[in-house]
This record gives C-alpha cells, structure tokens and sequence, in this order.
C-alpha cells in the first residue's frame, strides 16, 4: 500500500524516482511536521506552481511550459521545472510569450479561476507570487503522505 501510494503521487507531480526520494530524505532529517515539509517541496516546484495560478492545464504542460523558457521568476528566464520557489518571489510569463497560442485566451480562462490562498495571482497582468507556505489543508488531500513517510524510514 504504501509502495502504490508512493508511485501515485509521484506520477501525479510528475517527477523522477530518484528526485521524489531526495524530498523524502530532506522531508525526514527535518524536525518539525514531515509531511507539510514534503508537500511543500512538490508543491513549490515551479512547474506545480505554473500549474497552480492556472496557467496550464496539467502539471504536465506546466512543465514544457517551463522546458521552453517562458516563465521567469524575479525577472529572470528559468527553464527548470524542479526550481524551487521561496516565499516573496514573483513568477510572470514573458512578454513575448503572451502572444504565443497557450497564453492567448488566458486572461478569459482565469477570471472564472480561483487560486489556492498560499499563492496571489494578478489576472489582468499575468504576474503570480507566493505568499506563504503551502499548508495541507489548503492543497487538499493528496494522498496519505505519512504512508511515504513510513515507506522511506525503513
């Protein structure tokens, strides 16, 4: 069970076997609640993050959006899907992409679309920014973490 919810999640962010296991290992050496430290370390991917403010259907998307040097972070272009984004930092898609056909109707698209409290997005100018810490009851019920937990403590 805990082997399945493991591949569950990790197919669900879309990550490698190899980087879901290093966020498990720095999710266990942390004191403190190691489940809201993991869920902060997948949920504060910039890939999950494009995903999140609404910009792209899938976390699947969100990532070739990324791959492909549209986004930038604190004005500057990052192409890594697994960059990790801190509180404060502004994320916006780039002025010449906004053109290009994924970010055409977009601004239509997200005045029906609510984000997730931890993140602030500015609809009318495409510009998103973290504002706090991604908290388990706000993401909503992934999956059974302390089970990934208990899989990798062994």
């Amino acid at each position: 069970m805990q082997l399945a919810e493991k591949q569950r999640i990790r197919a669900m962010y879309g990550i490698s076997e190899k980087q879901f296991k290093n966020y498990v290992k720095t999710a266990i050496r942390q004191k403190g609640d190691k489940g809201d430290f993991l869920l902060g370390k997948l949920e504060g991917r910039l890939d999950n993050i494009v995903f999140r403010l609404g910009w792209a259907k899938s976390r699947k998307s969100a990532r070739q959006l990324v791959n492909h040097g549209h986004i930038l972070i604190n004005q500057r272009k990052v192409d890594i899907p697994s960059c990790q984004i801190k509180t404060g930092d502004q994320i916006k898609i780039k002025e010449g992409s906004k053109k290009l056909g994924p970010f055409q109707e977009l601004k239509t698209t997200l005045k029906k679309y609510k984000t997730l409290s931890w993140l602030n997005l500015d609809k009318e100018n495409l510009i998103g920014q973290v504002v706090a810490q991604p908290k388990m009851e706000e993401v909503g019920k992934i999956g059974k973490i302390e089970m990934i937990i208990e899989f990798y403590s062994r």
